[in-house]
């Protein structure tokens, strides 16, 4: 029986005879015998390059001659790396101890070893062309078991080795590292933020002291001391007591300042407006809040406590104090005329009618720094004192009291301010009741009762008037009997009176017919 197996000029035929390599066929017609049907045959295209693993170790423990025929090893020792290229272009990396095997393809290949320095790191320019093919968009095996970077002009790094710091590397610095042995981790800084960070800056100076002085600046501020940090001379940092830091060489020029802080706590005006201008230019100072800014508006007074002790009054401006090694804080007092709301207090008068009063006052300070040394909260003891004011006049005077004089209420509590602040920086100047509130019922009863007393008040009024009228009556009555002419007169004014209601009259036998007939006061016998 005659096998025929076509291999294309890309490809190879792996030809087998009881599941044995026989041999490997090139580009062609082959044909062969095999009367048993014992034998069998792969295709291999050439395109893939690389042998897969498991044939691979079959060849080279087996099958050296075909190795020799058809294919290239490649055998990477420990401390190197291997580079593959076909048509000169990068398409693999070799890892360290590896040994691989490619079929010889009609692609032109090559092979480039890199020895490791001290077993994990690049030289430069393979690391600079490393990088420049992993830019390039190309697919390269094993590529991203490198690490792989280029430091920029205001980029620092640290490399750490199995968590051991080996060194810093250079700004503008191309570097690349296998991780084959060794674990290898790579820092990355951007020196405008030039702070180390502690744990870094003390390996920094337990293992590279000698490159310490070449990347970094140190600086350290004593234990009574503040320390003013300057990037071309303009205050960016303020560093506490006792500290000890390091910082990135950069483009700016950095410079320390130390301040004694024996020297009192008082900032220099200098240096509160260098506190002042970074933050109009929307930069701020690190540290800023060790630094006790207090801005005293117009009308208004500070005062100033150092370690819970008031030390002086501050007036209208702009002051800083240091807060290392001491407690101090400022407390802003408007010195105008100001209002005092005591509203919704609920007081049983002495005939148990609880009542809601609202009160204000009026007032200011008088001596401000004996209001602070005598009492924490001067408003607070001005609020409660005007509380107790208020029971005092309303808890112990009836209703009837209150309502008849309204007035007592804001002179008790005027007297009553008076005699306890005496004495502790405060005046109130006025102060009177807003509101009393009667609860419901009270307010329908006392209704009731206004509404009793007006109507007594307006039937006195009437029989009074009604008295006053039938004595006029009376009175008019007399002297009309004793003089004709009145009489007469007043007839007279009855008639007027009666023809305004009439439109018409008939008059017969003469007016003194309508005189006597009509309108006739005295009696008929007279």
């Amino acid at each position: 029986m005659i096998k025929t197996i076509k291999v294309k000029k890309h490809e190879i035929a792996m030809l087998y005879k009881n599941n044995e390599i026989e041999k490997v066929l090139t580009a062609g017609v082959h044909r062969i015998f095999d009367p048993l049907n014992t034998i069998g045959y792969q295709l291999i295209n050439l395109a893939e390059t690389k042998i897969a693993a498991n044939m691979a170790e079959q060849l080279i423990n087996f099958y050296p001659q075909i190795i020799n025929q058809h294919c290239y090893l490649v055998d990477v020792a420990d401390n190197e790396i291997a580079l593959r290229y076909e048509e000169q272009k990068l398409v693999e990396v070799i890892l360290p101890a590896t040994k691989s095997l490619y079929w010889k393809s009609y692609k032109a290949h090559a092979i480039k070893k890199v020895v490791l320095q001290h077993g994990y790191a690049l030289p430069t320019d393979i690391a600079q062309a490393l990088i420049e093919a992993k830019n390039s968009n190309n697919a390269i095996v094993n590529i991203e078991k490198l690490v792989l970077h280029h430091f920029i002009h205001e980029q620092i790094g640290t490399l750490f080795v199995d968590n051991q710091l080996i060194q810093i590397i250079a700004p503008e610095s191309i570097v690349g590292y296998c991780q084959f042995k060794h674990m290898i981790v790579l820092g990355k800084f951007n020196l405008r933020d030039n702070r180390i960070d502690d744990r870094i800056a003390d390996t920094i100076e337990q293992r590279t002291p000698q490159q310490l002085a070449q990347f970094c600046l140190q600086m350290e501020v004593g234990a009574n001391q503040a320390g003013l940090r300057y990037e071309n001379d303009l205050l960016v940092e303020i560093l506490s007591p006792g500290t000890k830091r390091l910082y990135w060489k950069n483009s700016h020029k950095q410079h320390m300042v130390t301040v004694d802080l024996h020297q009192g706590y008082t900032l220099s005006d200098e240096m509160v407006q260098q506190l002042l201008q970074p933050k109009l230019r929307q930069k701020e100072v690190l540290g800023d809040n060790s630094v006790l800014i207090a801005q005293v508006p117009a009308y208004h007074v500070g005062v100033l406590k150092v370690n819970g002790k008031i030390e002086q009054l501050l007036t209208a401006g702009i002051t800083a104090y240091w807060r290392f090694n001491r407690e101090i804080s400022v407390d802003m007092v408007d010195t105008r005329l100001q209002a005092l709301d005591v509203a919704g207090q609920e007081i049983l008068t002495k005939d148990k009618v609880n009542l809601r009063v609202n009160l204000v006052a009026n007032w200011h300070y008088t001596d401000v720094l004996t209001a602070f040394e005598k009492t924490a909260q001067p408003v607070d003891l001005l609020y409660r004192e005007l509380q107790f004011g208020l029971r005092e006049a309303i808890g112990t005077r009836s209703l009837d009291e209150l309502l008849e004089n309204k007035n007592i209420i804001d002179d008790v509590v005027t007297q009553h301010i008076k005699a306890r602040l005496h004495g502790f920086g405060l005046q109130t100047v006025s102060l009177g009741v807003k509101d009393i509130i009667l609860p419901g019922d009270m307010k329908a009863i006392l209704s009731q009762v206004v509404e009793a007393e007006k109507a007594a008040q307006a039937n006195v009024i009437r029989r009074r008037e009604e008295t006053s009228a039938t004595r006029s009556l009376l009175n008019t009555a007399k002297v009309m009997e004793n003089n004709p002419v009145a009489l007469r007169l007043k007839e007279m004014e009855t008639l007027e009176r009666i023809a305004e209601r009439i439109d018409k009259i008939s008059v017969v036998g003469g007016l003194d017919q309508v005189l006597h007939g009509l309108v006739n006061i005295q009696p008929k016998n007279a």
